[in-house]
């Protein structure tokens, strides 16, 4: 490379004779001609793809170095190590490396097992304070924006992550860089985010690794900036994010508008950056602020200064004449007044404090007026004054929240991480007093680094006795010497300088020309009319510009400004200007505070305070550097790839320069030839001696020597990488890695076998215990469970006694009862006859009086009419004729007759079956009593119960269904036979009674088949009812023939025709003889196919059948009620409808249900007119009184229910809403049927 004179990389592309070609890293083509090929040479092959670590690089020169750099960076490799020293190259782009995964994966793993990373160097900090006791630090060095301060920040994320606990502190340890940032960083040419001081960030960890607390500490703040920036760069960010994240009502109340309105702001022509949100970092301010405990009246104090700071900015003066003298006065403009109200200052005392100046002469105040320039100097002094003590104050705050004093523990010792993050080496066209310092705490570190990693290390090297062939390296204690090695030293002079008040930076620049003319690290001015001097510094010359050197230096306030401040009414701004002065430790030394008034640094002997700026910045890094020196370093060198900040672009001469003044060549060499780790021998078998076996170990119990020797024979080899000396030994960074892992396999082995041990021991503890358990489990479970089974036997035998027993005692008392009856049998026959002839005396005895009566009547009647006339037969039958008439009306039809005039509308099942009844039916028919005639009227009603008449909605047939049917069996229609009665019945002819019965009912209204084929022969023409009792008492053959005979024979009082509704199981009953008897006895049966079943029936004969077994046999009447209002129930076809309610309608008139049925069948009987209306086929006329006095006559059906005729009513009454409206009957008194009811008619 022509520009560096240092080779770069190419790849060849193309050969011709005589020449080829070939392309360079940065894409460039060239022809090389056969007489140059000399200046090319092989690439070795590690260093075509990259490696992790420059040592093991085949070319080990600055051309190896910076191709191994561009490889990895085009690889978005960004870390590379050098030994134990890391360089990160700035991505200037977000990369997926540094997620809570690659944290994780970081955590706990030795350097060199994974890729190069900060958090690598960042965990080998953390673990080796915890494992060898011992402070660390970590020291950030590079050029301004080649990313410290973001190193710095993932470092600390890192060790917050890992301490274990996620405390409070740890946030707000990580919070604090938000606010240091926004008051601290600005963007610069070099850097959007560059840090305009320098810190130290002390973490401090208690003896298991948790985080207490941490201290920070701020190195020479750039105040200038605050009121000059160059061309494309920034003030602070605060003030920008103040101006672009503060709502429209805050910045009203402080007067503030945008940022191009301000002075201040508008000096570099920038005020926006790309990349920078500052709405977006202003709230995160204000919530870290919160998180640091910064009070809102405190955060309200800070924005009124920054306020005052900017309008103050504005504040102009203009040119004016006093005695004789140049002097100025302040300009009329808005921002004056909103100074005086934001500092809550008088006037008068502003104005004199910024437009004259008071020095005190033999103990008065003489004052002088300034001239404009003057004048704007002194506004630029309060302005850094008040921001340097703001700065101040904020570090001071931030540390009062995270730090935490130390116990007085002796064993709780907690040790330190300490993270230096100070400015990068500065060089720019015009470098003035600032630059000065920071190349100084630059040349500082340098030498540190020197001292750590050459000079200590080749000295020990000596020491030992090491073979060794001496590293030459550039070395910058000359440098550093003429900055500030006493008396004649730069520092020196420009502090001696700045005590006379006649000093002047010529008069300062021409002492050291005098002083250092001969010196080589000194540069003298090119001419006398040239105000700079130069210094040769590691990284390379620079000349620095002398206008304003003292002036800076000295730094002090005026007695005007601090004058004016005291007298303020804002007690934020006074307190700020009195910040004690005082020692802060940091766990290894003493870093030097503020004093009030000035930014003067100040030992703990106030009689040895610098007086300066520079000597209180030497003495502040004399402080440091001891505070380094007690720690255990580590170095990230950051490399800046180009001065655009744009991504994947790399600047060969810019990182050979960077690389050049950092060392990293010697570096290199040191690390790569030398031995960076070594232990003493003691130190090496304790913490190697156990990847030796057991009994090797044994041997060299209180031999370290001989120990170390032998782990390091077998585990390292005999090649000699590694050095033995006088005490320790030395190992190179390969060696101790591999040493690491192998100790950590041997106690991972270690650790099994100990916890396969203590796990066999509990296990077996644990086996014991649960046998033992075991056992006595076993042993109350067996006495347990023979105890049981003893009781079950003993139980079993109790029970079969008392089946015995009982048995016995069931027979005994049989054979009782049977006497019993006998016994019973004979005193009742005995007392019935003992009564029947006493009734038959007293009867003979009263018909004897009554004749003897009457004959004695008649006897008069006829004594005192006359002898007897006969009468003639026309006149008996006139005297009869009366008699007849009056008999007939008593007389009844008979049931054939009326079955008849009921169902005469209906067709026969089967031709010729509707006519005249059997002939045998026709014996339980006669002429019925002449009942005695009543009048209605005179006849008391029973009144019902307001339960029995109120109480029926709760009595519906499907309740009835689902209480007491059988079977599950439903409430509604069904068309096929029953295979079980609906009821429970408990004699068995009951149920087979039922069944039959189910099947009449079916067939009656249709639902079932008439059978074709019947035996004619079985009934032989006799009559449904002497069917039913011959039926019933088929299989009564035990019963003697003439018993049966006297049964069976009619007396004369009982051949009287009786209706069937009405027949009476008397004794004398000539059809309920044998029926009575077998029902006493309980042997009847039914058969479902027998004679009565299996033929063609009539309607008529069906009823019969259906109204004789209920009234024979009284357990099957709710049985019956139950089937018919079963098929009533949802039944859609209307003749089955039909038949079905008359079909109830006669069996409410010949036999009543139960009392359990008696409210369910009121829900479900019809009134008198409904056999009618069926039978004529035509509406029922209702007459219905209102309570108006009006009456309507309505037509209704059997259908018909009470809600349709209140509806109909309504209707017709023009009335919208028939709710509240009921329907009564009046027989003898009122019955409600009710609009809501389903009652039908």
């Amino acid at each position: 490379s022509t520009g560096t004179s240092v080779a770069i990389g190419c790849i060849v592309k193309e050969t011709k004779p005589g020449k080829i070609l070939v392309e360079d890293d940065e894409g460039k083509e060239h022809w090389i001609r056969a007489e140059d090929l000399d200046t090319l040479s092989p690439m070795h092959p590690n260093s075509v793809q990259g490696v992790d670590d420059m040592i093991r690089l085949g070319d080990l020169n600055e051309a190896g170095m910076v191709h191994n750099l561009l490889t990895r960076y085009r690889q978005h490799k960004i870390y590379t190590y050098t030994g134990s020293i890391l360089v990160a190259v700035n991505p200037f782009q977000v990369l997926p490396l540094y997620t809570l995964e690659q944290v994780q994966l970081y955590c706990s793993r030795h350097m060199g097992e994974l890729p190069p990373h900060v958090f690598a160097i960042a965990n080998n900090c953390y673990f080796n304070m915890k494992r060898n006791k011992r402070d660390q630090c970590c020291i950030i060095s590079g050029e301004s924006g080649a990313g410290k301060t973001e190193t710095t920040k993932l470092i600390l994320q890192f060790l917050a992550t890992v301490s274990g606990q996620h405390s409070w502190i740890e946030q707000q340890v990580l919070e604090a860089n938000p606010i240091l940032e926004a008051f601290g960083n600005a963007k610069t040419i070099r850097n959007d985010n560059s840090s305009r001081f320098g810190k130290y960030i002390d973490i401090h960890f208690n003896p298991s690794g948790v985080i207490e607390g941490a201290r920070i500490e701020q190195f020479l703040l750039e105040k200038s900036r605050v009121c000059r920036q160059a061309p494309e760069e920034r003030n602070y960010h605060i003030f920008y994010c103040m101006l672009m994240g503060m709502t429209a009502e805050e910045k009203q109340l402080l007067n503030l508008g945008t940022p191009s309105e301000y002075h201040y702001l508008t000096m570099g022509n920038c005020t926006s950056c790309e990349g920078l949100n500052d709405a977006k970092d202003y709230a995160h301010v204000r919530s870290a602020m919160k998180i640091l405990m910064f009070s809102d009246s405190e955060n309200w104090d800070l924005s009124k200064l920054l306020a005052a700071i900017l309008h103050l900015g504005n504040v102009e003066f203009m040119a004016a004449v006093f005695e004789n003298l140049d002097s100025s006065d302040v300009m009329d403009s808005p921002a004056f007044p909103t100074v005086l109200k934001l500092l809550e200052v008088e006037y008068q005392a502003l104005r004199d404090c910024l437009i004259k100046h008071s020095i005190i002469i033999r103990g008065e105040f003489v004052t002088r007026p300034l001239n404009i320039t003057q004048a704007a100097d002194r506004r630029d002094a309060f302005v850094k004054g008040i921001y340097g003590h703001l700065f101040l104050w904020i570090v001071k705050k931030i540390n009062t929240a995270i730090f935490t004093p130390p116990g007085q523990d002796p064993k709780n010792v907690r040790r330190a991480i300490g993270l230096l993050d100070i400015f990068g080496f500065e060089n720019f066209q015009n470098n003035s007093f600032e630059q000065l310092c920071i190349n100084f705490a630059n040349e500082h570190l340098q030498q540190f680094f020197v001292q750590h990693v050459f000079t200590m290390e080749q000295e020990e090297y000596l020491s030992e006795n090491i073979a060794w062939d001496y590293i030459h390296y550039n070395d910058n204690r000359p440098t550093l010497d003429l900055l500030a090695l006493k008396p004649m030293s730069i520092i020196s002079l420009l502090d001696e300088e700045s005590r006379f008040p006649k000093g002047t930076d010529a008069t300062m620049l021409q002492k050291l020309n005098n002083v250092h003319a001969n010196n080589k690290a000194y540069l003298q001015p090119k001419n006398i009319h040239d105000a700079r001097f130069g210094i040769t510094h590691f990284a390379g010359e620079v000349y620095y510009q002398t206008e304003g050197f003292l002036e800076k230096n000295r730094d002090v306030l005026s007695t005007d400004i601090l004058t004016l401040v005291y007298s303020s009414k804002n007690k934020f701004l006074r307190e700020i200007f009195k910040l004690e002065s005082a020692g802060t430790k940091l766990g290894h030394g003493t870093i030097i505070r503020a004093k009030a008034g000035s930014q003067h640094f100040k030992s703990t002997d106030p009689s040895k305070q610098p007086s300066t700026l520079a000597g209180q910045f030497k003495k502040s890094l004399d402080q440091l550097m001891k505070i380094l020196t007690g720690c255990q370093p580590y170095f990230i060198r950051c490399i800046k790839p180009n001065e655009y900040k744009k991504p994947l672009l790399f600047d060969r001469e810019l990182c050979i320069r960077q690389l050049r003044y950092s060392g990293m060549m010697e570096t290199v060499h040191i690390r790569k030839s030398g031995f960076p780790i070594r232990y003493t021998f003691e130190e090496f078998s304790q913490r190697f001696g156990m990847v030796l076996p057991s009994a090797v170990r044994l041997q060299f119990l209180d031999k370290a020597r001989q120990m170390t020797l032998r782990i390091a024979e077998m585990r390292l080899g005999t090649d000699k990488e590694w050095k033995v000396g006088k005490t320790k030994i030395f190992l190179k960074d390969n060696q101790n890695t591999l040493l690491e892992v192998q100790r950590s396999q041997a106690l991972d082995k270690a650790a099994v076998n100990i916890q396969r041990v203590l796990r066999g021991y509990k296990w077996r503890k644990e086996f014991l215990r649960q046998r033992r358990a075991a056992v006595t489990l076993q042993a109350g479970w067996r006495g347990y469970y023979n105890r049981r089974n003893f009781k079950q036997i003993i139980l079993g035998f109790e029970r079969l006694q008392a089946i015995a027993r009982s048995q016995l005692l069931a027979k005994q008392y049989q054979t009782m009862r049977q006497r019993m009856v006998q016994l019973q049998a004979l005193c009742r026959g005995y007392l019935v006859r003992q009564q029947v002839q006493a009734k038959r005396r007293a009867v003979v005895v009263i018909q004897a009086h009554a004749r003897g009566m009457a004959a004695r009547r008649n006897f008069r009647q006829q004594k005192a009419n006359g002898p007897l006339v006969i009468p003639t037969e026309e006149q008996k039958s006139q005297t009869a004729l009366p008699t007849r008439k009056r008999k007939s009306i008593y007389d009844t039809i008979t049931d054939t007759e009326m079955v008849e005039q009921v169902f005469g509308f209906l067709p026969s099942m089967i031709g010729g079956q509707e006519g005249q009844a059997p002939q045998r039916f026709e014996d339980l028919e006669a002429g019925t009593q002449k009942l005695p005639e009543v009048d209605l009227d005179t006849v008391p009603m029973v009144e019902e119960s307001e339960d029995d008449m109120d109480g029926l909605d709760e009595y519906t047939f499907p309740k009835f269904a689902a209480t007491y049917f059988q079977k599950s069996a439903s409430h509604t229609h069904i068309r096929r036979p029953l295979r079980y009665p609906l009821l429970y019945h408990e004699n068995d002819a009951d149920c087979s009674a039922a069944l039959a019965v189910w099947s009449i009912i079916l067939r009656f209204m249709g639902d079932l088949p008439e059978p074709v084929l019947f035996a004619r022969n079985g009934l032989h023409g006799g009559s449904v009812t002497q069917q039913i009792h011959d039926t019933l008492g088929r299989e009564n053959s035990t019963q003697p023939p003439q018993h049966r005979g006297s049964t069976q024979r009619p007396s004369r009082r009982d051949r009287g025709s009786k209706d069937i509704s009405s027949v009476k199981l008397k004794r004398s009953s000539r059809i309920t003889g044998q029926v009575t008897s077998q029902l006493n006895i309980g042997e009847e049966s039914f058969e479902p196919d027998g004679p009565i079943s299996d033929r063609p029936m009539s309607n008529l004969e069906k009823v019969h059948f259906i109204v004789g077994y209920a009234i024979l046999r009284r357990n099957l009447r709710d049985e019956i009620y139950c089937q018919i209002c079963k098929q009533l129930s949802e039944n859609f076809k209307t003749s089955s409808l039909a038949r079905g309610w008359i079909l109830l309608s006669l069996c409410l008139g010949c036999f009543p249900p139960s009392e359990r049925f008696m409210k369910v069948g009121r829900t479900q009987g019809r009134v008198f007119l409904c056999p009618q209306a069926v039978k004529s086929k035509k509406h029922i006329p209702i007459h219905v009184a209102l309570e108006t006095g009006e009456s309507l006559t309505v037509m209704v059906d059997s259908a018909s229910t009470s809600r349709e005729v209140c509806r109909h009513i309504a209707h017709k009454q023009g009335l919208s809403d028939h709710l509240g409206f009921s329907l009564q009957v009046a027989v003898y008194d009122k019955v409600p049927l009710g609009a809501p009811s389903t009652f039908y008619f």
